[in-house]
């Protein structure tokens, strides 16, 4: 699978613009501002249905226009595929896969797998746990459609039993046999979660061992831990248990919504201990095991978006990434610099073809 062909108009500082691509590596180059992760996001967008630095979709809208169109084409098993994306002001936005708009759009996430790494990365290391959720449900919900519905359905049974907690609070009616329904809820689709994530995790974690080791020449040892209440309790017990704690602090302390990931490095905190070097070497190896994990699990090697990777890397781990990346276990893939003359370098030494775009002010120059 690979981008063929993407098409913009009145998205972020692109006016109209079309672009051919390789299906090996393409770059886009120019100066801070140019555009550059703008058209990373576009590619996101068709692959997600969504901006992955931005959730308001009508914030990707030029200034002083009233829409947004990304459009792409697709190649799939020999067969072009289209797939389409716009916003009006004030108006849903609509997808389409071939002309034929989606009713749901979790029914396209997963069709056009891709992997992004970006600076913004970090917080995954340096914020908190709901972050590193996110990185785990994104993964599974490109391989699994059923774990992105029992996602959606454990978030809304959360926010109605939030709900009824605080309501309990402010009118003193405590309402036993509803709150049992919505525990009930809960459990059943925090089981199925719980049991995908910790399933994902075991394999998971050997994939981003090796390639740590890899970048990092086993200079490092590295620690990846899931950690979920449920390992420890039944959750039937715990929302049982959490009652009159959960109505004092008008929230659910207990579930699936708690768990994290914990990264160390020689045992101490990677937040805390790691350089920035280490901390992207680690987040690289995140992004990395994601892509192996997803090609190993659909069957076909998805796209990989590297925004502005050189900055904080070592020579010798930005050789070892680009010579990881440009052999056959990748596929297509698109970076941003601001130097042409750094990755044609890179490429030439490795003695591989890139496709280099020269980004101006939304301005793009084959």
């Amino acid at each position: 699978m690979y981008l063929k062909h993407l098409s913009l108009l009145n998205f972020k500082n692109y006016t109209e613009t079309e672009l051919n691509f390789e299906p090996g590596v393409n770059a886009f180059a120019g100066n801070n501002g140019a555009g550059k992760t703008n058209l990373l996001d576009a590619i996101h967008y068709l692959g997600l249905c969504k901006s992955y630095f931005n959730p308001i979709d009508s914030q990707q809208i030029k200034q002083g226009a009233d829409f947004f169109m990304v459009n792409g084409i697709f190649e799939k098993n020999n067969k072009a595929e289209v797939i389409a994306c716009g916003l009006k002001r004030n108006q849903k936005k609509q997808f389409k896969r071939n002309k034929k708009e989606y009713q749901r759009l979790a029914d396209h996430i997963g069709l056009f797998p891709l992997v992004m790494i970006s600076p913004y990365d970090i917080s995954i290391i340096i914020e908190g746990s709901e972050e590193r959720r996110k990185f785990i449900d994104n993964v599974i919900s490109q391989t699994d459609h059923n774990y992105l519905d029992e996602l959606i359905a454990y978030n809304k049974t959360l926010l109605n039993r939030n709900a009824l907690l605080k309501l309990i609070a402010d009118t003193g009616r405590y309402d036993p046999q509803l709150l049992e329904v919505y525990d009930e809820q809960l459990t059943t689709s925090g089981n199925k979660i719980f049991g995908k994530r910790k399933e994902f995790m075991e394999v998971f974690t050997s994939i981003f061992n090796k390639h740590y080791s890899f970048l990092s020449d086993d200079a490092e040892l590295v620690e990846l831990v899931y950690d979920s209440q449920l390992l420890h309790d039944d959750f039937t017990a715990l929302l049982k248990k959490s009652v009159e704690r959960d109505r004092a602090l008008e929230r659910t302390t207990y579930g699936i919504h708690k768990d994290d990931l914990h990264f160390a490095i020689h045992g101490m905190a990677m937040k805390k201990f790691g350089s920035q070097g280490q901390q992207k070497s680690f987040l690289i190896a995140l992004k990395l095991a994601q892509y192996t994990f997803l090609n190993n699990r659909n069957g076909f090697k998805p796209l990989l978006l590297l925004d502005d990777i050189f900055d904080k890397l070592d020579e010798n781990r930005t050789r070892k990434l680009m010579q990881m990346v440009s052999n056959n276990n990748f596929g297509q893939v698109f970076i941003t610099d601001t130097s042409v003359d750094r990755v044609t370098r890179i490429f030439s030494e490795l003695n591989v073809a890139i496709n280099i775009f020269k980004v101006d002010k939304g301005v793009v120059y084959a």
